[in-house]
């Protein structure tokens, strides 16, 4: 896929939001983990089971209607192999769904050819996941994101470079001076120099920003300085935080962004104070809050 393909999506459905999926115990409804703890012992290998049959399900839910996902490997990856694996089959049956696949590793080291082209073993070729975007740090500098450069010219293949992260104590170092810029705007320039000749027939680059929805001034900063960047939104659900604020990320036809939401979709079940078993329908009301919450402030052309 590209940010084209993202974008066709997004206005197809009406709809710029991304679905999270970084799971926890305390995300999986109690009867989902006793099942699989019933069958498989109080092993990492249940857990995970647990994972992939509670994302499935809110992939499922919201297939016609979220145009993207994505999926926080750490959470997956902290259960070792298990978790890894989970991993590995969420993707792929994400992108059986249509879903726009993004992972949010943050490991300056991920193997790309892992990521977006599979790996060789003899004659065969591997590919344990289905990615259409990795997100990456550039506070590591260049060395951590010229590795994926290429995939983006030849796959179509997007990064996301964290900018501006929605935190409280983001500003200490985000907002430090570098000599007439702060840091957040030295990062972005840094991305958009990574741009060129990777802009597609919508006006937006294969090398897309992240930037946190609680502060407005850098969201409508970032839309006028670099027109040709593609913006996700972070923290969509964050305490205190106003939805309001997505709006300064997308141009005047409601393009070039797209909202993450916290996990408050796949945790909705939850808030309700039910007992899980609802949790695919208390996804689906939970996404089309956030669709309604974003239409409120920008209308999708």
């Amino acid at each position: 896929m590209s940010i084209d393909t993202l974008q066709m999506k997004i206005r197809k459905l009406k709809n710029p939001s991304m679905l999270t999926l970084s799971p926890s115990p305390e995300w999986v409804p109690p009867y989902l983990q006793e099942e699989k703890l019933q069958a498989m012992g109080q092993t990492p290998q249940a857990l995970a089971a647990a994972y992939e049959a509670f994302c499935t399900g809110i992939l499922n839910a919201l297939a016609d209607s979220v145009p993207a996902v994505m999926f926080q490997a750490a959470a997956f990856h902290a259960l070792g192999a298990p978790g890894t694996q989970s991993l590995q089959n969420l993707s792929q049956y994400a992108a059986q769904k249509g879903y726009y696949v993004l992972f949010d590793a943050m490991y300056g080291d991920i193997s790309t050819q892992a990521l977006f082209e599979g790996i060789s073993l003899g004659n065969a070729v591997y590919r344990p996941y289905a990615a259409d975007a990795v997100a990456v740090n550039a506070y590591a500098g260049s060395d951590s994101i010229k590795p994926f450069l290429p995939y983006c010219k030849k796959a179509g293949k997007n990064l996301f470079v964290q900018v501006r992260t929605y935190n409280k104590s983001a500003y200490e170092v985000q907002e430090l001076l570098s000599g007439d810029r702060v840091v957040y705007t030295a990062v972005a320039d840094i991305a958009e120099r990574w741009s060129s000749g990777l802009v597609g027939n919508l006006g937006y680059s294969e090398v897309a920003i992240m930037a946190g929805i609680s502060d407005a001034d850098a969201l409508r900063r970032l839309r006028n300085t670099y027109e040709k960047l593609f913006i996700l939104v972070t923290g969509y659900g964050a305490p205190r935080v106003s939805c309001g604020n997505t709006q300064y990320a997308f141009d005047q036809l409601g393009r070039g962004a797209i909202v993450a939401d916290t996990g408050t979709i796949a945790t909705a079940w939850k808030k309700a104070g039910t007992d899980g078993r609802d949790f695919r329908e208390q996804a689906k009301q939970a996404a089309q809050r956030m669709k309604d919450d974003i239409s409120k402030f920008v209308v999708i052309r």
